[in-house]
């Protein structure tokens, strides 16, 4: 039988009573009375404790828990939060031939965040590729192609700024409260059986970006796995798609924890942008967006490499927006079918 938290208004009630019945006293309790004091202290001391127990109630269980309550239940199942993650990548230096960018040499974009040089290199042909990493983790030190970063201390024969070439792996925020909780409720739900496919998925989330991920059993012959993954929060598709590098990082830790039998591959998948063209009633901008929306969840949902994306689902999704009352889709006019490790993404919408 659940327990129903009383009001403050039923304790004080309770309590007065309480009050008159023990001591019979006649007639009605004056509002400045002894007894009525008494009882309104009492009463909010036992409506407070009554919170209080309703709030440790709710950290018994770990789809109800707050953060701290979380972590430390977490902690039980050998889960803790991923660690924001430091963003690297490679930049393009000029200069004068034979001229040596240390290790360590620091660079600031136009914010003021600092990203240091790897390994020494030297400049050949007028030009060098320092490998770079943020001095600080989280997602705004993400590297961005074209990017120009400026030396902190100029060096001799080296020109004072460099530009992006490309990001190798993504900055990461701390894992949130949110997404712990999914890892947590997994892991209780499907307890590590020394090589499943919910193992697999556990390990490649414990890698920090990782949000999608698809195990693929025995697709590149018997004894082997192939793993492939996204990283929503990076962006929208096709940004979410993982680089080389990201995907290097997954492949280290399948190694690490993946059966000694099982020959396991990390995979980042093709991003297989769907285009629509659909006719909305009303025909606003709000609803437009409203649309949109829908699609995403829809993608983010059900899609996974490979999938067929149903012509009904699709229609259903659209036609479940809010506000519409009515629209034509005339692109896709079919089932949309993907090959191996594609995977299916709402791409441009036009609309009629």
């Amino acid at each position: 039988m659940s327990f129903s938290r009383p009001t403050l208004s039923t304790i004080l009630t309770r309590v007065e009573a309480d009050f008159v019945s023990r001591l019979a006293l006649n007639g009605a309790v004056l509002r400045r009375a002894m007894v009525r004091i008494l009882a309104q202290v009492i009463a909010g001391s036992e409506h407070m404790l009554h919170g209080h127990l309703e709030f440790l109630g709710r950290q018994l269980f770990p789809d109800q828990s707050e953060d701290a309550y979380l972590v430390r239940q977490a902690s039980l199942y050998g889960l803790t939060k991923i660690a924001a993650g430091y963003a690297t990548g490679t930049a393009g230096a000029t200069g004068t031939n034979t001229t040596v960018i240390p290790t360590g040499s620091r660079l600031l974009n136009a914010a003021g965040a600092v990203y240091t040089v790897n390994a020494d290199v030297t400049i050949t042909l007028g030009v060098a590729t320092p490998a770079l990493t943020s001095e600080l983790a989280g997602a705004d030190y993400t590297l961005i192609a074209g990017q120009v970063l400026t030396f902190e201390t100029p060096i001799s024969g080296v020109d004072s700024t460099v530009t992006v070439a490309a990001s190798t792996v993504d900055g990461t925020d701390e894992e949130t409260t949110e997404a712990l909780r999914v890892r947590l409720l997994a892991r209780m739900s499907d307890p590590p059986m020394g090589g499943t496919e919910a193992d697999y998925i556990a390990w490649a989330k414990e890698v920090a970006g990782v949000t999608r991920v698809w195990v693929y059993p025995l697709e590149l012959g018997p004894g082997t796995v192939v793993v492939r993954f996204v990283r929503d929060n990076d962006g929208a598709a096709p940004a979410n798609i993982p680089s080389a590098g990201e995907v290097t990082s997954v492949q280290t830790k399948l190694d690490t924890e993946a059966p000694v039998h099982a020959t396991v591959t990390a995979a980042a998948p093709t991003d297989a942008p769907t285009a629509f063209t659909i006719a909305v009633v009303p025909n606003t901008t709000a609803q437009k967006a409203l649309v949109q929306a829908e699609l995403d969840d829809l993608y983010l949902r059900v899609a996974e490499p490979g999938r067929t994306m149903l012509l009904s689902e699709l229609r259903t999704a659209i036609g479940a927006t809010p506000g519409l009352t009515d629209y034509t889709l005339t692109t896709p006019a079919a089932n949309v079918t993907h090959t191996t490790g594609q995977l299916p993404s709402r791409g441009t919408i036009t609309w009629s």
